[in-house]
């Protein structure tokens, strides 16, 4: 008799961490609670994310865990756009502390994080998007923002922390991603690009929108098939396409005034602008070395370190839980 096959291994999990978009909620979340650390410094941010995040490892079980940071010094794009997130309200001093802590913490537990020079955590996502298509792992980006839907792909997901906690946010496939948007993966990023971003300050194509975006979009394929169409037979295709739609399906005719405000002096130029400030760098030097057991970022990490640094916040059943879920291997081991 045969003997039976041996169950495939788990693919290799990386867990990617937009820590900003975390400490922020968490600062407004949990400021109530006026925790302070063991050296009596603010921390009530650093531990929710910790703690978010510690509950996020309980449930996937990764190989490795990597933390996006904020460049705070400079902005690559703030120097192309000055207006870039013009108009945030100015941040907590007790935020601004625990946010130019939170890398120190996490190395310290053993933990990889990333700065990227004069780039934001979103490009830390992008790039652990690629480097685990790359190198044939699965990744799930944890963030409370949509930058990082452009990433969503058959690899990858993304875990949005909403109000709820872990087990009321949302965790986003392709195919889920469409359910809410009626958007394919690959054209997130162009569909954000045609709505704008108010939270940092871009605005949009003038009348194009969370609801004609995706029709657009949808019908035509790609930004680039509707810029060649103008081009080439100035519009004819995507006004006979979408007026095809709307007839379908019951609705007013849209094609001509899509068509008018995609050829409006500046519309084209908006949208190209955005697509490049919103696009993610691909391409940073993560340090991740699977390979070399014990380097930052990978799982499991040392029991006494995991005690001591997150013992330092002085919430013992977090303390307990980290050293449950960060010193036991990945689901990929097996056991």
């Amino acid at each position: 008799m045969p003997s039976p096959t041996p169950p495939s291994p788990e693919p290799r999990l990386l867990l990617t961490v937009d820590a900003p978009s975390l400490l922020h909620r968490n600062h407004h979340a949990r400021v109530d609670s006026g925790l302070r650390d063991q050296g009596g410094r603010p921390a009530w941010a650093l531990h929710g994310m910790l703690r978010q995040i510690l509950e996020v490892v309980d449930q996937f079980a990764p190989d490795a865990v990597v933390f996006g940071l904020d460049d705070r010094t400079a902005s690559v794009r703030t120097e192309t756009y000055p207006a870039y997130k013009a108009g945030r309200r100015e941040k907590d001093p007790a935020l601004v502390d625990q946010l130019e802590r939170a890398s120190a913490l996490l190395d310290a537990l053993g933990l990889l994080t990333v700065t990227p020079p004069g780039l934001e955590a979103d490009d830390v996502s992008a790039s652990a998007a690629t480097w685990a298509e790359a190198s044939g792992w699965h990744c799930v980006i944890v963030t409370s923002d949509r930058d990082s839907f452009a990433h969503i792909s058959d690899r990858t997901r993304v875990l949005r922390l909403i109000n709820g906690g872990i087990n009321g946010s949302p965790l986003l496939n392709p195919a889920r991603l469409h359910t809410l948007y009626g958007i394919a993966a690959e054209h997130y990023l162009e569909y954000a690009a045609l709505r704008g971003d108010t939270s940092d300050n871009l605005p949009g194509v003038p009348g194009i929108g969370e609801k004609s975006a995706p029709v657009l979009l949808s019908q035509m394929g790609s930004m680039r098939s509707v810029w060649a169409d103008i081009d080439h037979c100035g519009g004819a295709n995507l006004v006979a396409a979408l007026d095809s739609y709307c007839e379908e399906e019951g609705l007013r005719r849209i094609g001509p005034g899509l068509l008018k405000r995609l050829t409006a002096p500046g519309a084209r130029e908006r949208f190209e602008f955005n697509l490049a400030l919103m696009s993610g760098r691909t391409d940073l030097d993560l340090g991740l070395t699977p390979d070399q057991p014990g380097t930052p970022g990978l799982l499991p990490l040392d029991p006494d370190r995991v005690s001591q640094v997150v013992g330092y916040l002085g919430v013992p059943a977090t303390t307990d839980l980290a050293l449950r879920v960060l010193t036991e291997p990945p689901a990929s081991v097996g056991g």
